[in-house]
């Protein structure tokens, strides 16, 4: 880790130097990255097939964001995502088929069908919800560490967000609380270049949109590569420590590029020439079979987990084709906190 002292980032590379994060880590996060890029190409196909309906966004070449973090979680720890919270939704277990019947309004989907792409929740598994208002989850994930604060509990809230996120007056507003009352809250940054069709380093004053800001709020730009999974998760694990230790909140920008467009509606076709076969050199998924392998993992063990999640992902696309859509009676529940939906003065 080295200190860039002129912009005050931490630059964190690719190391292979030593084997704290131990097989069985490995290969869990490895997993975790497949299951989230099988799951969205399987969305993706879908989609092509009319069979998921709307538009959503996926994570593609994003996987090691979502699970370096996930992997270093405890039980109890929560997750607030973006509108890109399928990769997310996943690390934390929860399972394809309920996400994959979200997406394909199905009565066995997470949210019975209701919710869809940029909805989905998950109280049991930690995933506190998708959030489709820019910047909007962050004043919440806030509440929820402020909440863990008070109560004497040592939960970590993490929250994700897009470089966009970081021109977004909520943004400065809850890095601002969270340092004032020290809050035991990560705050997450996914820069993969574009907020939406436009370049961030077009419309942003700063090199490192969400790390370059960091110093005006008492902390530490931290920087590091968002494709190498265990880079997220040793950056996942010192960002937890210090928030259970009561020394507040950490804000991380994880470097990393989507291999498809902003949804689906998106082609992708502003990106200059080049640049995704470039990105895609550095693919995530790519790197951590190599990375496991560098470290004498089997080939036996790596395909085996290949083999397991493609089935695990098959099975759950044909439950899904073959659910129903949810019933007609729960379609005004859910609406208010009493679980009715009349209008309120």
């Amino acid at each position: 880790m080295v200190k860039d002292t002129g912009s005050a980032i931490q630059e964190v590379t690719r190391s292979v130097h030593n084997d704290d994060i131990g097989e069985a880590t490995r290969l869990e996060l490895y997993r975790s990255q497949v299951i989230i890029r099988e799951a969205e190409q399987r969305a993706y196909d879908l989609f092509l097939q009319n069979l998921v309906k709307g538009t959503s966004h996926l994570s593609l070449g994003q996987e090691a964001i979502a699970a370096g973090f996930a992997t270093a979680m405890k039980p109890g720890d929560l997750s607030f995502c973006t509108y890109r919270g399928h990769a997310h939704t996943l690390a934390r277990g929860v399972p394809v088929e309920k996400v994959l019947g979200e997406l394909m309004q199905r009565d066995n989907g997470l949210m019975r069908g209701k919710g869809g792409s940029m909805h989905l929740t998950s109280e049991e598994h930690g995933v506190m919800g998708s959030y489709a208002i820019i910047g909007a989850h962050l004043p919440i994930a806030c509440g929820a560490a402020l909440r863990a604060q008070y109560k004497g509990h040592d939960d970590v809230s993490v929250c994700f967000f897009g470089d966009g996120t970081t021109n977004i007056g909520a943004f400065h507003e809850a890095l601002n609380f969270a340092v004032i009352w020290k809050l035991p809250v990560v705050f997450v940054c996914e820069n993969n270049h574009y907020m939406e069709y436009t370049a961030i380093h077009e419309v942003t004053a700063v090199k490192h949109p969400a790390a370059d800001r960091a110093p005006a709020y008492g902390l530490d730009g931290i920087v590091v590569d968002g494709n190498d999974a265990d880079i997220v998760y040793r950056t996942a694990q010192t960002a937890y420590a210090k928030a259970r230790a009561g020394g507040g909140p950490s804000l991380i920008e994880c470097l990393t590029y989507r291999h498809s467009g902003h949804s689906r509606a998106d082609p992708g076709k502003y990106r200059p020439e080049g640049e995704l076969e470039r990105w895609k050199e550095r693919d995530p998924v790519k790197i951590y079979r190599e990375r496991l392998a560098q470290f004498g993992i089997s080939e036996a063990a790596v395909t085996a987990i290949d083999t397991e999640v493609r089935k695990m992902v098959d099975d759950a696309t044909q439950a899904c084709i073959k659910a129903p859509p949810p019933p007609e009676d729960i379609l005004f529940t859910d609406v208010y906190a009493d679980g009715g939906w009349a209008w309120r003065n």
